[in-house]
């Protein structure tokens, strides 16, 4: 049997090794082979991870064998050994999987001390009390994540010392007092599991393997790679490395920094440290660190090593490092490098950066910054001139703002998330176990930790609004509220948060509208002159239309007329049209209605000028614009028991009448649409004439406007036909009136399956196709949007009988291979037939991808979504490169 090579040294690897090794320990190995201060190191394959699970969590064979002979490899560099009392060689074990998951994986560190291995690390260090430290430690970390006991138990043991002893800090206690500490952790580990703890290192070593496979798929483990779409098969490598120490002393120190500021962008080191502590210090937020500048001041020698390190490796892997590193007695350790996460903000001006560097392509760039991301900048921020209550400052940890009710819990904060309230969770600090809180939360607020804690690091990630060691805030759980300034602010109390600034709000603050850096607009320049899909938006009024141009907009993909119609002076007169039993009656009603259509095209088109503007007609059920039925019921039985007007009584019992006629069992499957136009061909008469009527004038203006009138929810070629002849008879009428030729296009939307399959017959009368996805959707599916989404769809998703929400991410594989037929059809009559899509997948990046790679003209999206769409595109166009349309 050939027993694969699971076990791989740090001098075996390289940085295109991550699928096997992960993204830690290939690039542990690229530092190492460039020649940089790694500590000496093994990587245990993803491929172990998986086989673990193929297994039945057993480790695969010959494993076990690779590990034992790769520990000894590691002696002979470090001239340590195993389980030595006199001379003990020291390792820490830490996750790593292909796609960085920042603190959702666990670590051990000091691996392979015990009670006669700690009085060897105290003779060489020649430090006690150090000695002491360390094995607490390793104590703490085995215990909680090897044995599984909760840490809050040896936090307890600590606190109750630190108490005894009338000391703050942990670094204050003596070597009698850590031996104490180290004592009452080994009784609670025994009396946890009921065995004491393991003295042998490699039985450690093995154990915490283990564990670091099984973490793969703990709780908190699955809720981050559902969240961040992470595939579950890529299984974790385990990265044993030799151990340094930043806890000897005070010309000793660990940090974590990133090449460029990863809030702003700015080309700058960014980061913290502490001096005489361990890695996970800075992370756990157990004590506030020092910006990473001041190492310039207290150790400059290694300062200026640390900056140069930071400059190669930027160079090297030509993008923004998070960098992870130790001071052991003044020498610097390099612990791990990964590209950095960092906001959307920052991400845009890195790339923009970088590529005025020279260190990578205008390519390259566009695909460095992730389309949903933008959505982060296209929000709301808080208004400089408001008047606004601070109650508190913190660390401005990940940028943005957001107000809500306090909750002091992450699965409060989850459940009243998923209700639709907005909540601000706000913690001492948080940690991996909270991350389905924070997924719901608006921000996070936390009383300790740094830039780089858990908060910071897993808020910036996900666009939220993070303010980090907020000290002056005392938070007390029990009674579920903390205090601050002299306030008591309970939970369920309304605070804001500016992840900015770091400051802290009392109640609902005023937001404004942002504004798009410079950077921000010469990433999308570029993005335009690579893609090959055009963006246009969905706007309904001029406003909407104005914005849409704003973010760059190249069209009206879709105005839906009846949403002009919802306005309460409108209304009325809509429900005369609607309710009118003679063709006299409704004409009138659309007399008063033309005048203001018109203005409302007028104002489109003209705000869209020398671009196109799909106008669709006419598409809601009719019964939308009448009042509610069980409402009206009410009124009349009111007006009887009451002696109400019998005139009045006799008038709503008509109407309620019509409204029951008018009502649908199925109102999405019926009288709507083109249906409409059919049934009240002066409807869409009406609404032609004050689309050419606005266009007329403006033609008359100087205006270059271009109309594309748009027939929805057509199933077949004889309804398109017969109101493409209303509404050519309509510009014809209008053209003889005005004496003004102006040129438009008759189209429709393909938005049921039978359209998409007669395609063909279709694109016979159609000048342009507009795919409408979201009733595509619909009717492929067989789901109302509604019902889905609100009782089984969230079910569809846990049990992966879907991998996305179907109304959310376009369905390729049904609703796509639909659209595809479609094209294909449409083009098969006319080559060159225009077709787009508008349903609100055309702002979604999987969606877009597929709309290039069937050869769409154009996606239309909501307005704030078309930059979204525009990045979207060109990496669309990046990744196919090689693909023709």
């Amino acid at each position: 049997m050939v027993v694969s090579k699971w076990v791989y040294t740090f001098e075996e690897g390289r940085a295109d090794m991550k699928d096997l090794l992960g993204g830690k320990g290939a690039n542990l190995a690229e530092m190492t082979n460039i020649g940089l201060p790694v500590p000496p190191g093994i990587v245990i394959t993803t491929d172990a991870c998986n086989q673990f699970y193929v297994e039945n969590r057993q480790f695969p064979p010959g494993m076990e064998e690779q590990v034992r002979d790769k520990i000894k490899t590691l002696e002979e560099k470090t001239g340590k050994s195993f389980g030595d009392p006199d001379n003990p060689l020291l390792v820490s074990v830490r996750s790593g999987a292909p796609i960085s998951m920042p603190g959702m994986m666990d670590t051990v560190l000091n691996l392979g001390l015990n009670d006669e291995t700690v009085k060897g690390l105290a003779r060489a260090a020649g430090d006690e009390r150090f000695a002491m430290d360390c094995y607490r430690r390793f104590l703490n970390m085995f215990g909680d994540v090897v044995l599984g006991i909760e840490h809050e138990k040896f936090e307890r043991i600590l606190e109750t010392q630190k108490d005894m002893a009338n000391v703050q800090f942990d670094n204050q206690l003596t070597a009698e007092q850590w031996q104490v500490v180290v004592e009452e952790y080994k009784k609670l580990i025994e009396r946890e599991t009921g065995s004491p703890f393991p003295q042998e290192p490699m039985d450690q070593l093995f154990k915490s393997i283990y564990a670091v496979f099984n973490s793969w798929n703990n709780d908190r483990a699955i809720v981050y790679r559902k969240v961040n779409k992470i595939p579950d098969s890529l299984g974790t490598a385990v990265n044993v490395q030799v151990m340094v120490f930043g806890n000897l002393g005070n010309d000793c120190g660990t940090g974590v920094a990133f090449t460029r500021d990863p809030s702003t962008g700015v080309n700058e080191l960014y980061g913290e440290y502490l001096i005489n502590a361990q890695g996970e210090d800075v992370v756990a937020g157990i004590r506030t660190p020092q910006p990473i500048a001041t190492l310039k001041d207290e150790m400059p020698g290694v300062y200026k090593q640390f900056a140069e390190t930071c400059t190669l490796l930027e160079k090297h892997y030509r993008n923004m490092q998070d960098i992870e590193f130790t001071i052991e007695r003044g020498k610097l350790w390099m612990l791990q490098t990964r590209n950095g996460k960092r906001t959307a903000q920052a991400a845009i001006k890195v790339a923009v950066d970088m590529v005025n560097e020279g260190l990578i392509t205008k390519e390259e760039a566009i695909m460095r910054v992730e389309p949903a991301h933008l959505d982060h900048l296209l929000h709301r921020r808080i208004d400089p001139n408001a008047s606004l209550q601070v109650i508190a400052k913190g660390l401005p940890a990940s940028p943005g703002a957001a107000g809500g009710q306090v909750v002091f819990d992450a699965d409060e904060a989850e459940k009243l998330g998923l209700e639709g309230q907005k909540v601000i969770l706000v913690r001492t600090e948080t940690t991996p176990d909270d991350i389905h809180g924070i997924v719901q939360a608006q921000g996070i607020l936390t009383s300790r930790g740094g830039m780089t804690s858990h908060a910071a690091v897993v808020a910036r990630g996900m666009g939220k609004p993070c303010v980090c060691g907020c000290e002056a805030m005392r938070i007390d759980y029990t009674n579920e509220e903390f205090l601050v300034s002299g306030l008591t602010v309970k939970k369920g109390d309304i605070v804001s948060i500016d992840g900015a600034t770091g400051q802290v709000m009392l109640g609902e603050v005023p937001m404004i509208d942002p504004e798009l850096s410079d950077e921000f607009q010469q990433l999308l320049t570029w993005a335009d002159e690579i893609r090959a899909l055009g963006v246009r938006a969905n706007a309904d009024t001029p406003g909407d239309a104005a914005k849409a141009r704003e973010f760059g907009a190249e069209g009206i993909g879709l105005t839906r007329t009846e949403h002009m119609f919802m306005a309460q002076d409108r209304l009325p007169i809509v429900q005369q049209m609607i309710l009118a039993d003679t063709d006299e009656e409704r004409d009138k009603a659309l007399a008063k209605l033309l005048p203001v259509q018109e203005e409302d095209f007028y104002g489109i088109l003209k705000a869209m000028e020398s671009l196109p503007v799909t106008i669709r007609l006419l598409d809601p059920p009719l019964h939308e614009f009448l009042p509610n039925a069980e409402e009206l019921m009410v009124e009349i039985t009111t007006l009887r028991l009451t002696g109400g007007d019998a005139g009045e009584i006799k008038q709503k019992e008509e109407l309620l009448k019509k409204v029951r006629a008018l009502s649908e069992f199925n109102p999405m499957l019926g009288h709507r649409g083109c249906r409409l136009g059919i049934t009240f061909p002066a409807v869409y008469a009406m609404q032609a004439r004050a689309i050419f009527q606005a266009v007329v004038r403006l033609v008359q203006e100087g205006y270059k406007v271009i109309p594309e009138v748009e027939i929805p929810l057509v199933i077949d070629v004889n309804e398109l036909s017969f109101l493409r002849n209303t509404v050519e008879q309509v510009a014809a009428d209008v053209m003889k009136e005005t004496g003004v030729e102006f040129e438009y296009t008759v189209g429709t939307m393909i938005e049921v399956p039978r359209a998409a399959l007669l395609a063909d017959e279709v694109a016979g009368a159609a000048d342009f196709f507009s795919f409408g996805t979201n009733d595509l959707t619909q009717t492929t599916l067989g789901f109302s949007r509604d019902d889905a989404e609100g009782k089984f769809m969230q079910d569809y998703i846990e049990k992966k009988i879907l991998k996305e929400n179907p109304f959310v991410v376009l369905d390729r594989n049904g609703v796509g291979k639909l659209m595809q037929t479609a094209v294909q059809l449409g083009r098969s009559v006319k080559p060159d037939l225009l077709i787009g899509i508008c349903g609100e997948h055309g702002g979604e990046p999987s969606s877009v991808e597929f709309c290039h790679l069937i050869g769409l003209n154009y996606v239309s999206c909501s307005p704030f979504r078309v930059p979204i769409a525009r990045l979207a595109a060109a990496q669309a166009a990046v990744i196919n490169k090689d693909q023709s349309k």
